[in-house]
């Protein structure tokens, strides 16, 4: 079983083209991917969240 990708926050919002200040504030709201915050306070979104995230935003547009 392969190794379960975790992005870093920098690589996630270069990937969504948003600013952190606007990822924080969408992840506020309950609107963002899944995070995962590790015991030294860094920041990780596992990579089928992401996807998982971008998946229900394109069946929001199709809607």
């Amino acid at each position: 079983m392969p190794k379960q990708e975790h992005l870093k926050l920098p690589a996630v919002l270069s990937e969504i083209e948003m600013s952190r200040s606007a990822f924080y504030r969408m992840i506020a709201r309950g609107k963002g991917p899944r995070l995962l915050k590790l015991p030294n306070g860094q920041i990780r979104v596992r990579r089928t969240d992401l996807d998982a995230w971008w998946a229900t935003l394109e069946q929001g547009i199709a809607a």
